[in-house]
């Protein structure tokens, strides 16, 4: 088999669970860990014949993807803002969304610099450790409540050289000595109703841990980080959330009833409200 048949297998095999242009993409992502091929590259090879190791490998691939399980976790690894990730099924895998709460921050420190930023319930670290390569000065801490999570975030920063102060506690009950000119979350936000809207592969194989609440006390993170943020934010100090789409307007009312100001509720790039700044 070459190069381009294997990519019609993976077509073929994959395109009922996943579609057609996701089924290529998968296929692109498997070509550049085994071949370390990019797009153009597998043009060039697309006649290329593969060896009994290569084709063991492409094999294996396809077999973990034809069960649902996530390319990320098969691969080990997710790109995030430019920088690659460790991840396994102790993290959440980082997501294009969570870029764009990256994006704002950056376009928000430009013009009001911070020294010290706190990320809680980092995961994977894709938000601490992106904010610290991008801003060398800042003094940034990163707080979760696993362990696993937080031995993968480690790993994570060492592979990126990124100083990170890791927090091993439960944002419910930390109380923290420092306080803080900037402190970002992507809580747990998915309520138990939501669950039938998610993709089997994220129930199966992501951490409940960090995705779900009940349907009674949706808020219950965003509640706790915002008391947190009113002792540990320094004055003016800001504070971001990546939110669930279905509540904005119920966040920014909480925010709003403890007193936080400049309250923005902005949407993604699919047109949902999906991130919250505002200042203490």
């Amino acid at each position: 088999m070459n190069v381009k048949q294997l990519e019609q297998s993976f077509i073929k095999e994959l395109s009922a669970l996943y579609g057609e242009e996701e089924a290529k993409q998968l296929f692109c992502l498997a070509a550049g860990q085994v071949s370390e091929w990019n797009r153009a590259q597998l043009l060039i090879h697309a006649k290329e014949l593969l060896n009994p190791e290569q084709s063991f490998a492409y094999n294996t691939i396809l077999v973990e993807l034809k069960k649902g399980r996530p390319v990320q976790h098969i691969l080990a690894e997710a790109w995030f803002y430019g920088l690659k990730f460790k991840v396994t099924e102790a993290v959440l895998i980082p997501r294009p969304e969570t870029e764009e709460l990256i994006a704002w921050i950056m376009d928000t420190v430009k013009s009001q610099p911070v020294s010290s930023i706190l990320d809680i319930g980092t995961g994977s670290g894709c938000i601490a450790i992106t904010l610290k390569k991008n801003l060398e000065q800042t003094e940034v801490s990163a707080l979760d409540v696993s362990a696993d999570a937080l031995k993968v975030a480690r790993e994570n920063a060492t592979l990126n050289t990124a100083a990170i102060n890791f927090i091993h506690s439960d944002i419910l009950t930390y109380n923290s000595p420092s306080k803080y000119d900037l402190i970002v979350s992507n809580p747990p936000y998915i309520t138990e109703n939501e669950k039938q809207e998610m993709h089997q592969n994220v129930l199966a194989y992501e951490p409940h841990l960090a995705l779900f609440v009940t349907n009674e006390n949706p808020l219950l993170f965003y509640k706790s980080i915002a008391d947190f943020a009113l002792i540990n934010l320094q004055p003016k100090g800001k504070l971001f959330f990546e939110i669930n789409e279905y509540l904005g307007k119920e966040t920014v009312e909480m925010l709003s009833s403890k007193g936080f100001t400049a309250i923005i509720l902005r949407k993604d790039m699919q047109g949902k409200d999906r991130m919250i700044s505002c200042n203490l």
